[in-house]
């Protein structure tokens, strides 16, 4: 049987404060291998909150995560940072590229960070990923030097540098046009048609939403739904 590379088990995210918000309430659910997934929700209804606790970027109030079936609820701050820089890959809205490193630079970090690689190799495979993605002629150029899309692409070499087999992604075509919003759809979607990993993202666009594999629907921080997409192959 195939071990979920995230699953969530009744997990809720508490605000504490004068008045308790909360984000995510008594969540359970799993990412499975080759899987398309797009969290939907109106504003407000903890969609990037979910994100952000399958992540490992925020820790649930109660309930657990387990990456490759393995508990994080006790882990060190030093054990989940590694575990994610090996297992999951995150792209955001607004990039969040350092505007003084060179975009190979920034592709480099993460796997700096991991230290499993000698320095050549680090930036070899920086510069392989980047070409992959079409910015081959960009390499030393810095990140105000490109468009937003170019900008993106980025972004999704910088989360695949570790080879992680998940994305994670917030609105990662939110403040992009239309043309660049496809490319970038259609980066993720070879991610898991072509390599094999699960991306998960956040996204407000309904019409990308139907095109992946299956939406989870968050309303008032719970699990509305969860179902495969009609349109997932188009």
């Amino acid at each position: 049987m195939t071990t979920a590379l995230i699953e969530a088990r009744h997990m809720t995210r508490i605000l504490s404060g004068v008045v308790p918000v909360t984000l995510v309430q008594d969540i359970s659910l799993t990412i499975m291998p080759c899987e398309f997934v797009a969290i939907t929700g109106p504003s407000g209804s903890g969609k990037s909150s979910l994100l952000y606790l399958l992540g490992l970027l925020d820790l649930p109030t109660s309930g657990d995560v387990l990456i490759n079936g393995r508990s994080t609820r006790t882990m060190t701050e030093e054990e989940r940072a590694e575990v994610r820089l090996a297992h999951l890959g995150f792209v955001f809205q607004f990039h969040f590229l350092l505007p003084e490193f060179s975009i190979t630079e920034n592709v480099a970090l993460p796997m700096r960070a991991l230290g499993r690689l000698a320095p050549r190799a680090i930036v070899a495979r920086a510069e392989d990923l980047l070409d992959s993605l079409g910015l081959g002629d960009h390499l030393r150029k810095t990140p105000d030097q490109l468009s937003g899309g170019q900008r993106q692409r980025v972004a999704v070499a910088r989360a695949l540098a570790n080879d992680p087999p998940v994305i994670l992604a917030d609105e990662p075509t939110g403040s992009l046009d239309s043309v660049s919003t496809e490319q970038v759809f259609d980066i993720l979607r070879d991610l898991v048609e072509q390599q094999g990993k699960a991306v998960v993202s956040v996204t407000h666009d309904l019409n990308l939403a139907a095109r992946m594999h299956r939406q989870i629907r968050i309303i008032d921080g719970r699990l509305a739904s969860d179902e495969r997409s009609i349109g997932a192959n188009a």
